[in-house]
């Protein structure tokens, strides 16, 4: 089930247990008829409260605050005005005003959304009005910086499908065809004593063994060696991503990490083994003052160093700043493409693109790759999933793209805590950063470009960043398989993919058409790529949004059109090849199929 009724008032303004009936009496708490409460989601706190919308200027209405969400109702207006916002999605609580402001509204709360919004709220200025309010929000959106837990942990939610079963490392690994002749399977790192970021299943080169594989994670940053992503059943080329070795500024060499990447090149006889930086070069030089760089040319003789000019998360949390600021309240319409042009977020979504592109392209001809950025989580981590899905059509499936994103992504230890900060008061933090968005905005772009090629739709790429956000469930929580594990969250919490699967038919692309061996290579230009305005400027009433096109309406009418011509042949088959008027008569289902009858599907041609 994914709702519950409305719990009852069963909270005091702090959380701290209280009867319910003066809990009741002090907050003067209102029934909730038109939001259905999760299970575990318990109401916090109501207050009369003035939005300050800015699309429909101030709005009187009623704030509630729940352990969950931030759900607002206007009282004065004929048109509704309703917002929802999970806690977990604010990233910042401020005051705003004094007591002694002056003008209409002044006096209030002001609230920074992860999502691309801003609220602001209005009260009275009086006796401290919004001092309960503030200090509540602040508590519940940030959790973690109070010492209680984050919503995922009081979650009752309950699915029929356990969505922690999606992916299974070593079932994932045989659907590529291994272990093989070239590489095996290692559980040197099943109490993540070798990478402490690390899964604990990894597929490395046959001939390497486990000491060697100790002595090259002393030379790679934070122990993170090459390991296997992908297989290429044909060529028997691989994807196989690490971090930055640690050189230094004195050029240290590591004769067993120059071998191991050798093993790699010589696994399917790959005469040059290509390695891919991610960051610009003048980065990678930099990362020597601080015990890091990249491969020479001189240690490792057998390979090709390049580099992909992609920034660093500094540089896109500011890209994504800017492009808020010209897209939300106002699209600015007599300078948008020079506005647009100047947060460079389509020309970071392009090198990301650029680079997957380079990588597929290279395997696709036979070569073996090696990916990294400074630690491997990040721009690696972008790299190595875009171009499995441009090689690979089971990552472009409902399921399969829930396999890439728990493979590379939660396995391999994207930093999601840090990136995002769940829970966190500490807005201001310099590991925060839009990675992960960057990487479901390239998948949307190809998307685009290949609207029969996904089986899933726009719907789970937005339902998945909204999530990233809200805390809701335990998918996206903590930043690395060891620390999930010591949390229990697979135990504790739920499991996106147990949404998804409750209602899959919601994220099908009706369009999909399956084709196996086909590699996409997208267009990475800048007059290909599109701003995904149904993600980034949704909160704009004036941007008018379709849920379903025309087009795609009536596909699917067509669609379920087929299935009842199809369910009709069958039961006409199925009368005519029965035995006797008498065997009908007895039946209980006529018209169900004996094991031994053969139904021939026609294809209709819609």
């Amino acid at each position: 089930m994914a709702s519950a009724p409305i719990a009852p008032y069963n909270s005091s303004p702090l959380g701290n247990s209280s009867s319910p009936n003066a809990s009741r009496e002090s907050l003067k708490m209102e029934p909730l008829a038109d939001v259905a409460m999760l299970p575990g989601e318990e109401r916090v706190i109501d207050k009369d409260i003035i939005y300050i919308c800015p699309f429909n200027a101030a709005v009187k209405g009623k704030v509630f605050i729940t352990n969950y969400r931030l759900y607002f109702k206007n009282t004065d207006s004929e048109s509704p005005v309703t917002l929802d916002v999970p806690l977990g999605v604010i990233s910042r609580v401020e005051k705003m005003g004094g007591a002694s402001s002056r003008g209409e509204n002044s006096y209030g709360l002001e609230i920074t959304c992860k999502d691309m919004r801003n609220l602001r709220f209005a009260l009275k200025q009086e006796g401290h009005s919004r001092r309960d309010i503030f200090e509540i929000i602040f508590k519940y959106a940030f959790p973690l910086s109070h010492g209680m837990q984050l919503f995922a942990f009081l979650s009752q939610e309950k699915y029929e499908e356990n969505g922690w079963n999606v992916y299974e490392a070593m079932e994932e690994y045989r659907r590529q065809g291994l272990p093989n002749s070239e590489w095996r399977v290692t559980f040197i790192n099943k109490n993540y004593e070798l990478c402490d970021t690390y899964p604990t299943i990894l597929v490395v080169p046959f001939k390497a063994t486990e000491e060697d594989l100790k002595r090259v994670a002393t030379f790679r940053s934070r122990c993170r060696i090459p390991v296997l992503s992908w297989f290429h059943k044909e060529n028997h080329a691989v994807i196989t991503r690490c971090s930055q070795p640690l050189v230094g500024m004195s050029g240290k060499r590591n004769k067993d990490d120059e071998r191991y990447l050798d093993l790699i090149r010589e696994a399917n006889g790959t005469t040059k083994l290509t390695i891919y930086d991610a960051r610009p070069n003048v980065n990678a030089v930099a990362n020597k003052a601080t015990g890091g760089g990249y491969e020479g040319d001189d240690a490792y003789q057998n390979a090709e160093l390049v580099f992909l000019d992609i920034h660093n998360i500094h540089v896109m949390r500011e890209s994504l700043k800017k492009l808020k600021d010209i897209v939300y309240p106002n699209v600015e319409e007599s300078h948008w493409l020079s506005s647009l042009e100047s947060t460079h977020w389509l020309e970071h979504i392009k090198l990301v693109l650029s680079g997957a592109i380079q990588v597929a392209d290279k395997v696709s001809s036979g070569s073996s790759v090696v990916v990294h950025c400074s630690d491997g989580w990040d721009r690696t981590a972008q790299l190595t999933s875009l171009s499995m899905l441009m090689l690979d059509s089971y990552y472009r499936t409902l399921r399969g793209f829930q396999v890439l994103l728990e493979k590379e992504w939660i396995g391999f230890g994207h930093k999601f805590a840090s990136r995002i900060g769940h829970g966190d008061k500490n807005h201001a933090d310099q590991d925060r950063s839009p990675i992960f968005v960057q990487f479901i905005d390239c998948v949307w772009q190809m998307t685009k470009q290949f609207p029969t090629a996904f089986e899933f739709n726009e719907r789970l790429l937005v339902v998945i960043l909204d999530h990233l956000y809200s805390c809701r469930f335990g998918t996206f929580l903590y930043n690395c398989e060891s620390a999930r594990e010591s949390n229990n969250v697979r135990v504790k919490t739920v499991s996106l993919w147990s949404f998804v699967s409750s209602d899959a038919s919601f994220y099908v692309n009706p369009f999909y058409t399956p084709e196996s061996s086909r590699v996409l290579y997208p267009v990475a230009s800048m007059r290909h790529l599109e701003l995904w305005v149904t993600y980034y400027i949704r909160w704009n009433p004036r941007i008018q949004q379709q849920q379903q096109s025309p087009v795609e309406q009536r596909y699917k009418e067509l669609l379920v059109l087929r299935d009842q011509y199809l369910k009709k042949l069958e039961e006409l088959q199925l009368s005519d090849s029965a035995p006797s008027s008498t065997h009908l008569t007895n039946s209980s289902t006529p018209n169900a199929a004996t094991p031994n009858q053969h139904i021939t599907h026609l294809q209709t041609p819609f």
